[in-house]
């Protein structure tokens, strides 16, 4: 590492280390006395330096050296334009002095700025006390002047020294003792501090416990845990400090590596990723009209491992706490400080803690490099650690979420389980206090053998400290730090909520309907009903709520928020009135990824009431309860209807399916191949219809209540493809032939059976049978057509590609498309071979002779059948799609609990702020909302129930309205 003389590439590209920019700071004092520091030219016109350099300073004199020696020297103004003294730095401002002009007119390039994760090279160019030097003048004159020189520091910083001061420690050689007893650094101070060109920290005071051969320098990553918001803007003006941690650049770079394959599914998982949650940030306006300013600190509750273990230090090692407190946009510098990378993240209800992983994962996607690890968002309310490990949970929410990782890697199993394996996913774990209650030590239990796995983990207080401390007596969770969000001031949210209202104008200053409300929060904090409104506006939540209510919806008046006795009455008011103001709103248009606007719902845009919405949401939010889980996922919704009702619909449907495509293939078989009369194929037919019916809806119904519903009730994660992909395995396709041919052989006996003993005794005999011959044959083709079927559909089967990020909508598409393919595959199967078998009999059939109109005939009418007999009878019991077509799509619209337009409701309650997506499925905005809308919704059913005995055997029927 060397510094460079020439750097300047030009006036906008970045530059590093150069010598000409090194400038020696000769103060000044209020008292005449004068002292020397260092600093280097960050812009045309400032310079950075140490704030305690500057203290005091009435003159400021700027000495610029040339690689060559030459000096030149400009004046600078005395005050500061810009000093911390708790993070020891200043800017200050160059004069234009006269001859400085060359000086000016030198292009600056901006500075690159770095953050130290690993111990690094590093260098400094200053101008300290033990380079003082003797000038001799000429002999005429006989004059001794003292100067001092430049010292080039070549050293070492590691960011693990001096952490809880939070500044860097530089080793270099040491110079020679002071004659004067002082330190020899003095005047280093304010000199840069560079590694691999970009700067890392400026040289601050000298700690003679340091000995000669310690410097300490003010770490650049450390100030944005120091300085305000506001501040680091402001140093983003003047020297073009990067306004985010995130976007320091880290060093040591990593490993130079070969560009990322454009199928390397981690890469492909981060553009996903970042695609899907940026919207997701859009959509719930985050940055409308500016984020919420939310704090965290670190904890002083008891719920946190030995210091010495976070920070991963020998044994013996004395450990000091790290200073982790910060602001929303800090959260990935305050990460990246603790060495274990595991980090517990407190706040009470609605306090912030989604919104703080939205913003992790944002920013951390924008500094990431290729080859690191993937942050994913997951929500543990679904994890049951007494079934299922943490790996495996997580790859079976990375399949659900994001298709594609199902696919199998090259050495076996999917791309999902590899990631994961290979420590390629940074898990963000939110909402750990919504795991099952009495699962949260087995929880903990589970995190802790993942001792190595980095990761980010929210939950409220109480849950924590009772899995924790209470009664499970869990250990605290091995390596991670804890910090805990603060609650919000009404200086924090009173610019917001009057930023987000329409301004009122009108002689003088702009005013909004919140002014009055927020003068008396101000003014009279101590009053019972400001004290209430003051507490309930602590979360980001209720602010939301309360923008939502009052500053989005025109007419609304903020001021009955202050009529209110106690927090708890006011809660409960703004989660009641948030969903009929949502939807006193137009939705906000809903794009694609690529800017594309969605056009399923835009043709006809459906309006629906606010207490029909609060209705169908309030069922959805008690289906969720009854659920135990967040996660609104539309194959789910059928689940809770009574299993008896479910069998029914579902055996309903299958065996109408069955029946109706047997019963009117034989019309015209029946028709054309006997000389019975048109009656007689008629009644046949009818029979058939009711007796197939019945028969295949009891089959289809009680398997499908009785067998355990494994994989089948959870859609597919694949499409069909027919030509290119990765395939199944060939185990899988041998799997869905073996069920195939053990589902179709017993069926078709069933079925024969019943034609020849049932059927044919009624007089229905048409001749078709086939006798002994037919028998045997019927059982052996539905059994290989089913196995056939369903292992050419295994076949097809492959992973969903990447080109967008997966959603509800996508992936409920993705099966109905499907299920059409299984018919069609149905179809074929059972329809060719049928055909060929028949029309190339050796004998008759029935009044013809074989051939290839009988052969079409055949193949046509056994295929229609296959297809909506065998092909939607099989969808609709044991596919997701069915499922959702039976229950959701019909019988829940059916009985008023959804609309009719169920997926239609969901996007337009998205778009409206009342639900958020995460990956494939829905969740309500918040928790609190969630249990509001269900207790309203059974306080609803209750009084119904109670007022007419009719209501307590159906539910209330909701028609829904449409308007384009």
């Amino acid at each position: 590492m060397s510094a460079t003389g020439g750097g300047a590439t030009g006036a906008h590209e970045p530059d590093g280390f150069d010598v000409r920019r090194v400038v020696q700071v000769i103060i000044v004092g209020r008292g005449g006395e004068g002292w020397r520091g260092s600093g280097y030219r960050v812009s045309g016109d400032t310079v950075l330096t140490a704030a305690h350099v500057v203290r005091d300073a009435v003159s400021v004199t700027l000495r610029f050296l040339t690689e060559d020696g030459d000096v030149t020297e400009l004046s600078a103004e005395a005050d500061p334009v810009w000093e911390d003294s708790e993070v020891d730095i200043a800017v200050l401002r160059m004069a234009r002095d006269v001859g400085s002009g060359e000086l000016y007119a030198a292009e600056v390039p901006p500075v690159r700025f770095g953050r130290i994760t690993q111990p690094v090279d590093c260098e400094s160019l200053g101008f300290p006390k033990f380079k003082l030097r003797l000038e001799i003048g000429s002999s005429e004159l006989n004059r001794i002047t003292q100067y001092r020189d430049s010292h080039h520091a070549l050293g070492s910083t590691t960011p693990w020294a001096d952490l809880r001061k939070g500044t860097l420690e530089i080793s270099v050689s040491a110079p020679g003792s002071d004659p004067e007893g002082r330190s020899p650094w003095e005047g280093m101070s304010g000199a840069a501090v560079w590694s691999s060109g970009y700067l890392i920290g400026v040289v601050s005071l000298h700690h003679a416990t340091d000995g000669p051969g310690r410097l300490t320098a003010s770490r650049v990553q450390r100030w944005y845990r120091r300085l305000s918001r506001a501040q680091i803007d402001e140093l983003s003006e003047l020297i073009g400090l990067p306004t985010r941690a995130a976007h320091l650049t880290r060093l040591p770079p990593p490993p130079v590596q070969a560009p990322p394959a454009d199928d390397d599914p981690a890469e492909a998982l981060a553009r996903e990723v970042s695609r899907q949650w940026r919207r997701e940030e859009e959509q719930r306006r985050v940055h409308d009209p500016f984020p919420l300013p939310l704090r965290f600190r670190c904890t002083d509750r008891d719920v946190f491992d030995h210091w010495a273990s976070i920070r991963k230090l020998p044994s013996g090692a004395v450990a000091q706490p790290l200073p982790l407190d910060g602001e929303l946009d800090q959260i990935v510098e305050a990460y990246l400080s603790v060495p274990s990378c595991r980090l517990v993240v407190l706040g009470e209800a609605g306090a912030g803690k989604s919104i703080l992983t939205l913003r992790f994962l944002v920013d951390w996607l924008d500094a990431r490099a290729p080859g690191d690890r993937v942050p994913v968002i997951f929500s543990l309310g679904s994890w049951d650690p007494a079934v299922t490990s943490l790996r495996g949970w997580m790859c079976a929410q990375l399949i659900r979420d994001h298709p594609f990782l199902a696919a199998r890697a090259e050495h076996g199993g999917s791309l999902a389980r590899v990631l994961v394996d290979t420590d390629r996913i940074l898990p963000v774990l939110d909402g750990f206090d919504e795991i099952p209650n009495g699962l949260h030590g087995k929880a903990l239990e589970a995190l802790n053998k993942a001792t190595t796995m980095p990761l980010l983990l929210t939950s409220r207080p109480d849950e924590y400290n009772r899995a924790v401390s209470g009664p499970e007596r869990s250990d605290v969770l091995t390596a991670a730090a804890v910090v805990e969000l603060e609650g919000l001031t009404v200086e924090d949210y009173a610019d917001y909520l009057t930023r987000a209202s329409r301004p009122v104008r009108g002689g003088g200053a702009d005013s909004t309907v919140w002014d009055a409300v927020l003068a008396r929060l101000r003014e009279r904090p101590s009053s019972p009903c400001t004290a209430n409104l003051a507490e309930v506006l602590r979360t980001p939540l209720m602010v939301s709520l309360a923008r939502t209510i009052y500053s989005d919806v025109p007419g609304q008046d903020p001021g009955k928020l202050l009529e209110f006795r106690t927090p708890e009455d006011l809660q409960d008011h703004l989660l009641a009135a948030f969903v009929p103001a949502a939807y006193q709103l137009e939705p906000t248009d809903d794009s694609d990824a690529d800017g594309s606007r969605r056009t399923r719902t835009r043709h006809r845009r459906r309006h629906w009431t606010p207490e029909r919405a609060q209705y169908w949401l309030g069922y959805l939010a008690t289906h969720l309860a009854e659920l135990k889980t967040h996660d609104l996922a539309w194959w789910q919704l059928g689940t809770a209807v009574r299993r008896s009702t479910r069998m029914l619909v579902v055996g309903f449907l299958a065996g109408t399916a069955l029946g109706a495509s047997t019963g009117i293939g034989n019309l015209p078989v029946d028709l054309i191949g006997t000389k019975h009369r048109p009656g007689f194929a008629i009644e046949r037919g009818l029979l058939v219809w009711l007796l197939h019916g019945l028969v295949a809806g009891l089959v289809f119904g009680f398997v499908y209540g009785f067998l355990p519903r494994g994989p089948a009730s959870k859609p597919s994660t694949l499409r069909i493809q027919l030509f290119g992909g990765v395939r199944q395995d060939t185990s899988e396709i041998v799997r869905r032939f073996v069920l195939g041919f053990g589902f179709g052989v017993p069926s078709a006996v069933v079925l024969e059976l019943l034609d020849r003993f049932v059927i044919g005794p009624l007089g229905f005999d048409d001749g078709f049978s086939g006798g002994l011959r037919g028998a045997l044959l019927f059982p052996a083709e539905l059994g290989f057509g089913a196995g056939f079927a369903l292992a050419i559909m295994a076949w097809l089967e492959t992973p969903i590609d990447t080109s967008s990020a997966i959603s509800a909508s996508d992936l409920l598409r993705t099966n109905r498309k499907n299920a059409f393919v299984y018919m069609l595959v149905w179809l074929l199967v059972l329809g060719i071979p049928a055909g060929i078998a028949i029309g190339c009999s050796p004998g008759p059939v029935g009044e013809f002779a074989p051939g290839p109109v009988v052969g079409l005939l055949a193949g046509l009418t056994f295929g229609i059948e296959g297809a909506f007999g065998g092909g939607l009878g099989y969808g609709l019991s044991f596919t997701a799609w069915g499922q959702w077509v039976a229950l959701s799509r019909m019988w829940l619209p059916l009985t008023g609990r959804l609309p009719w337009a169920v997926v239609a409701f969901l996007d337009d309650a998205h778009e409206r702020g009342v639900l958020r997506k995460a990956g494939a499925v829905y969740q309500f905005r918040h928790a609190q909302l969630e249990v509001h809308l269900a207790r309203t919704f059974q306080e609803r059913r209750t009084s119904r129930r109670s007022d007419s005995p009719i209501m307590a055997e159906r539910e209330p029927l909701v028609t829904e309205s449409a308007s384009p």
